[in-house]
Parts: C-alpha cells; sequence; structure tokens
C-alpha cells in the first residue's frame, strides 16, 4: 500500500482537504483508506451501550458488526501508543492510505499552512514534508500547492507515490 501524509497545526484545514481528496482519489478508481492520529483522548463509544459497558468491565477488545459496518475498539489499557506501522498493519489492503498527523513518522507529507491563523511553519523541523499547501503564496523551497485546489494537490500525491 502506498501511504502518504498530512501535517498542520489543529486549525489549519487537514480534514476538509482530505475529505475533498478522497472522492476525486476514488473517481481515479483507487481505494483510499484513513488514519488520523490524535493527541487527545477520543471514544467512539457511549456511556451506557452494551460495547461501552464490555470494555468498562475490562474488555481488550470488543468489536461491533451490522449490515452496514464493523468497528474494531481496543483499549490500550497500559500498552504503548501503536505506531503508524502497527496501525498500517490493521488495515485491508487498499491502493493509497491517507495519514492526518504522525508529524515525526518517516512518511512523505504536504504541510498545511495558513499564515492567517499565526502559527509558524513546520516544514524545517520535519524532514519528510515535501510540499506545502497553503491559502496564500509563500518564500520556501519545497514545491507550493493551492490548498483550494484540491485536483492540484491529488495529482501531486499520485504522483508521489507512483499511483499517476
Amino acid at each position: 500500500m502506498k501511504v502518504f501524509g498530512f501535517a498542520g497545526y489543529s486549525g489549519s484545514g487537514k480534514t476538509t482537504l482530505i475529505e475533498r481528496l478522497i472522492p476525486l482519489l476514488r473517481a481515479r478508481g483507487l481505494r483510499v483508506s484513513l488514519i488520523k492520529h490524535t493527541h487527545h483522548g477520543f471514544d467512539i463509544d457511549k456511556p451506557g451501550k452494551d460495547s461501552f459497558r464490555f470494555r468498562e468491565a475490562g474488555a481488550t477488545e470488543v468489536l461491533l458488526a451490522g449490515g452496514q459496518r464493523w468497528a474494531l475498539m481496543h483499549e490500550l489499557r497500559d500498552e504503548p501508543e501503536p505506531t503508524l506501522d502497527d496501525q498500517l498493519a490493521r488495515l485491508a489492503a487498499v491502493d493509497l492510505v491517507l495519514v492526518e498527523g504522525f508529524r515525526t513518522t518517516p512518511i512523505p507529507k504536504i504541510e498545511i499552512h495558513r499564515p492567517a491563523a499565526g502559527h509558524p511553519l513546520l516544514h524545517d523541523k520535519f524532514p519528510n514534508i515535501v510540499a506545502i499547501a497553503s491559502d496564500t503564496p509563500l518564500d520556501v523551497q519545497l514545491p507550493q500547492l493551492d490548498l483550494n485546489d484540491p485536483g492540484q494537490i491529488a495529482m501531486f500525491i499520485l504522483k508521489s507515490v507512483d499511483l499517476a
């Protein structure tokens, strides 16, 4: 599977961009999956539901299955946070896995940057950033992509991972 990532500060537009890219990539006949890393605690379950109760009782994994989808929840408890490679190994085979986050993991990434947000650029701290998508032209040496042109960004990604 080919893997390509996105890095940027919270609120920079990573999720919105990825949401716009997926249909474009799928229209080219590609099967696409996504891994999103979060630094915050999260829970897809709800208190009071059977699955929540099973986890609270101590189950290591709870798998919910239905006619439209299935989801596996794994409690880390005292285990270390899984690496990106650990996560990739759990996915079904697809053509392209998009990754949001995992800034330090050595995969090619586009930095999403909006100067108006007031955050510094990241590319000088993370050598795997291969391009910058911004809503404003920047004075940088890396390729610059128009954040408002997901078609251009999709083609850049496809060429970068030899799927074009």
